[in-house]
């Protein structure tokens, strides 16, 4: 008789098996129910069992020589393993057959039975074993088939389960325990049943082995052959007469493979018939779900960490400085693979500060037209927001943040509640728009971190800025610049290469280089569960991975799955030197992901392409509602490739990493991704249906990359207005070229035109920010016509932007008034308001250029009173500074100090810098050309201490410059002059330069430097005349006369009164004033006293009535000698 457990041949009359002691049975060959070795007749059924005793081959299973089951028996589905596979199974078994015959396979053995099942037998009724056996199988029979393995044997009371063969799984140690557990789990109400209904305890135990087998063929009714090799099934059925009544005995292999994702008893050692060495025997009580790879290495044997104690020391250096108030700002930098993560989990889980609060964040491989992704992401971790948490629960936990933090106002509520993307109101959005919003936000957020450091260490992790946005990338600069005196320890990752200047100059850098031999020694007997190596091996593994951790531990699994390693004695060797090994990393992960059977391949792809984390609602959407997503998720975070992120209350999955999703997505053809990208847009928008707002940059991203052409250039213009509102300059730039290039391929129809004409009037505030006024003025002419039959928002929309970009490029000031003025009368046609706001606003400026001043203050007080109205604040602002420009030309002094204080007092109530510094230095323009020099020079030092940006910095300089130049410091004021015109030749803006070039003329004459002087005058006039700058001229046409005074009255007399002209024409009292009082110094030169004195006399009348002082002065001179004279 042959044994069961073991398949040991026995002797007919044994009744217990020579070689591992089990009780032995025979099995009926009808109804598979057990029987004494003495029964001659099955107690069940009747059948007789002298054929069952017969010897079976070892290459067969125990059932197959038995006859079919007559009709109708009870057990007749269990007695072909065609009829008992489910379909699914059926076809993969033989699909892969020919693949596996002849094989030798690394398989995981599993063997059930029932304890006391003999008792059980001779107490009840054959007919009631029966049903209960029956139930039995259907929850054995279901575990093991819903993990993949295959029944091999029915034992009368129990079963052998391959897992790994004929369909092959890398991970079937992992399905085989999981199969035990579900059995365990799924028996408990039949278990309940039999106790209730008989008095019986109905136990199951199990046993557990991995090893080598040999399988032979597998022939249409799926029954294999197989040939055990070495002690495989043997070790697997001496574990099953260890285990006790309900339990899982498993091997130190299997606990090796598997230990840290599931809760294992050591039960000790055991002796056991047929080996030398005592075997450690494990019992499995649970599986550990929601674990990521990094938070099971400690028990798997990764740390200590190899060969990383170095880096783990300087960061731990640079906590210890940070908890001391010593805040720091450290860049780990290294190859993919090569343990940035690792180290950082490392370094994290060894902080030993009390109260320390650590938060976290990574980049996405796609992110860059994303605003503020990893931003966002430490300040939800740290308000404890899930990414869909509702606008209630956001906008409380927001003021329960600053409540705490001391920060806690009305404006401070709606800015972080609106970075957390709740609306707020629009009177909200009028009043901080533009830089300020950026700014102030950004203060928010800092003093937000800073006061989460107080009283305790903060920890901030950003991983793979090199896929950080610009946006993000600026918040992080101003927060390195605020963490020196704070118990902050900012820690960034980025592979190399990255080139970010302030981080040179502001962060330490770690780098990480390649393992050592030893460290890569360290890990393979880890990894491997060994004691050691040869030598040729860990050469290997060092010339092949060049030292990277990751290519390591990919090569290990590698040589693992194609059998290439063996570990014996504790010593891991090469079983074939001619071991085939991918020559690159890539090469490595793509023939894993080969080797995953089909439903893993096929679900690994759409989360590659949705990127590094995926929600698992969005994976099941993707996949037409397919709840099997989560089974085989799991499955595939058994094989190493993704993890679950417990930190988030939806179930949300990751690639254990980066490169594994850049595998898989390359691996793509590109037809499939786009197809993917769409079904993954298509997904986003049934499941975001009512914020949609909060996906825009995902919907971009993904409809940007599908084949709908009209989805992807929509979500990227919606993309680019939700980063522009945000003040992401370069992310919103980035959306709307990219609608731009999409549109170029796209039919002429009225709504691409329409689209056409939304992104490239929608990017125009975005390219104004950005300095880019001539490319923008180009685009904006670009679609002239197609506006001309827009409907009026849009035509108007363009009519500003065109004439406001065309005064700063050079235009003649006819063309942008010729704009703007068609802009107000359609707005006012169609009740645009805000539009008609815009258009004088712009006119204002353009205005003084023009030199109507009159209008300029007619127009801007309207602007003016509307902005105010709706709490626009910067638009306020420009229209103050215009006026504030139109009353300086005139010299109505007070005026215009008048609106630059109310400018400045606008500035400091959003606290804007830019607002500020523009307030600061536009007040000391004024008292510089007042007279007031020494209270003008103050103001351009405020707005120079408070760091501008470097337009606003240049000109703060040049009004400082010209001030110093008035005030005495000639040479000085000169040479700072000098630099600022050099700078601005790098921008187009002309009526910038030109009067730069009149302060500098001025100067020079101031200086004594006439022949200089002239040059610029000249200069000056001519860029006046040519672009129509008509109070320039004026100014230009006087500062010529003065240079002539000298050499050549007469021609000076001649520029003089062409000065004096077109000012008087401009309204430009005060520049006439200097005109006539220049005039009148001309006279008394050549002897016309009394014209002198009629001319000194009203000049002397308009300075004393604007309250000019820098004239009076130079008036009193001339006084004085003309009454000596």
């Amino acid at each position: 008789m042959r044994c069961a457990q073991c398949q040991h041949a026995n002797p007919a009359e044994a009744a217990f098996c020579g070689e591992c002691g089990a009780h032995l049975q025979a099995v009926c060959p009808a109804c598979q129910a057990p029987n004494p070795p003495s029964n001659k007749f099955c107690g069940r059924c009747g059948q007789r069992l002298a054929d069952a005793a017969a010897p079976v081959p070892a290459s067969a299973p125990a059932a197959a020589a038995a006859p079919p089951p007559a009709p109708g028996a009870p057990a007749a589905r269990f007695a072909s393993p065609a009829a008992y596979t489910p379909k699914h199974l059926a076809e993969k078994i033989l699909t892969s057959r020919s693949a596996v015959e002849g094989e030798r396979k690394q398989v995981t053995v599993l063997f059930t039975d029932v304890s006391g099942f003999t008792a059980m037998s001779e107490k009840l009724d054959p007919e009631e074993v029966h049903g209960i056996m029956d139930r039995a199988f259907e929850v054995i029979l279901g575990a093991v088939h819903r993990y993949e393995g295959t029944i091999n044997q029915f034992l009368g009371d129990g079963v052998m389960a391959l897992f790994g063969a004929p369909i092959a799984h890398e991970d079937h140690a992992h399905r085989a325990l999981r199969a035990a557990l579900a059995i365990q789990e799924g028996l408990g109400p039949l278990r309940r049943d039999v106790r209730r209904d008989h008095d019986v305890e109905f136990r199951v135990r199990i046993g557990i082995n991995t090893g080598l087998v040999v399988v032979g063929a597998i022939g249409r009714d799926l029954r294999m052959d197989y040939t055990a090799v070495g002690d495989t099934t043997n070790l697997a059925a001496r574990l099953l007469n260890l285990a006790q009544p309900g339990q899982i005995a498993v091997s130190e292999h299997v606990h090796q493979l598997t230990g840290g994702f599931f809760l294992f008893e050591d039960l000790g050692e055991f002796t056991v018939k047929g080996k030398t060495a005592p075997v450690r025997v494990w019992t499995v009580q649970s599986e550990l779900r929601g674990r990521t790879r990094l938070e099971v290495s400690r028990e798997r044997g990764l740390t200590p960490l190899a060969g990383r104690q170095a880096e783990l020391g300087r960061l731990a250096e640079a906590a210890r400085g940070a908890d001391d108030g010593e805040g720091a700002v450290v860049l780990v930098t290294g190859e993919p693979g090569v343990g940035k993560s690792r180290l950082l989990y490392e370094f994290v889980r060894g902080l030993d500060a009390p109260g320390t609060l650590e938060l976290e964040a990574s980049c996405l491989s796609w992110g860059r037209s994303v605003p503020y992704h990893p931003i966002l992401a430490l300040t939800r971790a740290y308000l404890r927001l899930s990414e869909d948490a509702s606008e209630a629960e956001t906008r409380q936990r927001a003021a329960e943040g600053l409540e705490a933090a001391g920060l806690r106002d009305p404006e401070s509520d709606a800015l972080l509640a609106y970075f957390l993307g709740v609306p707020v109101r629009s009177e909200f959005l009028v009043r901080l728009q533009g830089p300020q919003l950026q700014e102030r936000t950004f203060e928010l957020l800092i003093a937000l971190l800073l006061a989460a450091s107080a009283g305790r260490l903060l920890v901030l992790l950003v991983e793979d800025i090199h896929w950080a946005d610009d946006s993000s990338l600026a918040f992080l600069r101003q927060l390195a610049e605020r963490v020196a005196k704070h118990r902050v320890l900012l820690i960034l990752s980025a592979r190399p290469g990255l080139e970010v200047p302030w981080l040179a100059e502001r962060a330490e850098t770690v780098p990480l280089e390649g393992l050592t031999e030893a460290d890569v020694l360290g890990m393979l007997v880890t990894l491997l569960g060994a004691r050691d190596a040869e030598d040729s091996l860990v050469r290997l593994l060092l010339e092949r991975s060049d030292g990277n951790p990751l290519y390591v531990e990919e090569i290990l699994r590698q040589l693992q799955e194609t059998q290439a390693i063996v570990v014996e004695g504790g010593r891991a060797r090469l079983e074939r030197s001619e071991a085939a090994i991918p020559e690159t990393i890539h090469d490595l992960i793509a023939a894993r992901v080969d080797r995953l059977a089909e439903p893993l391949k096929a679900t690994l792809q759409p989360a590659a392409v949705i990127g590094r984390r995926f929600l698992v609602d969005l994976m099941t959407s993707v996949a037409g509602g397919d709840r099997d997503v989560v089974e085989r998720l799991d499955l595939l975070r058994a094989l190493d490739f993704v993890f679950p992120d417990v930190r988030e209350p939806r179930l949300v999955y990751a690639f254990k990493h980066a490169l594994t999703q850049e595998v898989v997505y390359t691996g793509l053809l590109e037809r499939r991704r786009r197809v993917l990208h769409a079904a993954i847009g298509a997904a986003l928008e049934m499941l975001y249906a009512d914020r949609l707002d909060d996906v825009a940059e995902l919907l971009a991203h993904h409809w940007g990359r599908s084949t709908d052409a009209a989805k992807a250039v929509d979500w990227a213009i919606r993309a680019g207005e939700k980063a522009q509102r945000r003040w992401a300059s370069a992310e919103a730039l980035a959306h709307f070229e990219a609608a731009l290039k999409r549109l170029e391929a796209m039919p002429d129809s009225d709504e691409n035109r329409l689209r056409r004409i939304d992104a490239v009037v929608k990017q125009s505030e975005v390219k104004f920010a950005l300095g880019r006024h001539a490319e923008q003025v180009q685009a904006l002419e670009a679609i002239r016509q197609l506006t001309e039959g827009a409907d009026p928002p849009r035509r108007a929309a363009w009519l500003c932007w065109t004439g406001f970009l065309h005064s700063l490029t050079g235009a003649r000031p006819e063309v942008p008034i010729a704009y703007c003025t068609e802009a107000t009368a359609l707005a006012d046609l169609a009740g645009l308001d805000d539009m008609r706001a815009f258009a004088e606003c712009c006119l204002t400026h353009v205005y003084v250029v023009a030199g109507r001043l009159p209008e300029a203050l007619d127009t801007g007080e309207r602007a003016l009173a509307f902005f105010e109205s709706r709490g626009n604040v910067w638009w306020a602002c420009r229209t103050l500074w215009g006026l504030s420009m139109a009353c300086n030309a005139i010299g109505e002094w007070e005026k215009s100090l008048g609106y630059c204080r109310r400018g400045l007092a606008h500035g400091e109530a959003v606290n804007d810098l830019r607002l500020k510094v523009v307030g600061w230095w536009r007040t000391g323009s004024t008292h510089i050309q007042r007279g007031e020099v020494e209270t003008g020079l103050r103001c351009c030092d405020e707005a120079l201490a408070l760091k501008p940006i470097p337009f606003d910095a240049a000109m703060a300089r040049a009004m400082k410059g010209f001030g110093m130049a008035r005030a005495g410091q000639t040479a000085a004021g000169i040479a700072l002059l000098e630099e600022v015109a050099t700078w601005l030749e790098q921008f187009n803006l002309r009526y910038t330069r030109t009067l730069i070039d009149l302060f500098l003329a001025e100067s020079y004459l101031r200086h004594g430097e006439r022949q200089q002087a002239r040059v610029l005058a000249e200069s000056g006039l001519a860029a006046s005349r040519d672009l129509g700058y008509r109070h320039a001229e004026g100014v230009a046409q006087r500062l010529l006369g003065e240079c002539l005074l000298g050499d050549d009255p007469a021609a000076a007399g001649v520029q003089l009164a062409e000065a004096a002209r077109i000012l008087e024409e401009a309204g430009a009292r005060n520049d006439l004033a200097k005109t006539r009082l220049a005039q009148a110094e001309l006279r008394a030169s050549g002897g016309d006293l009394a014209a002198a004195r009629v001319l000194l006399e009203r000049a002397g009348a308009v300075f004393e009535e604007l309250g000019t002082l820098e004239g009076p002065d130079r008036a009193r001179r001339l006084r004085e000698t003309l009454a000596a004279g």
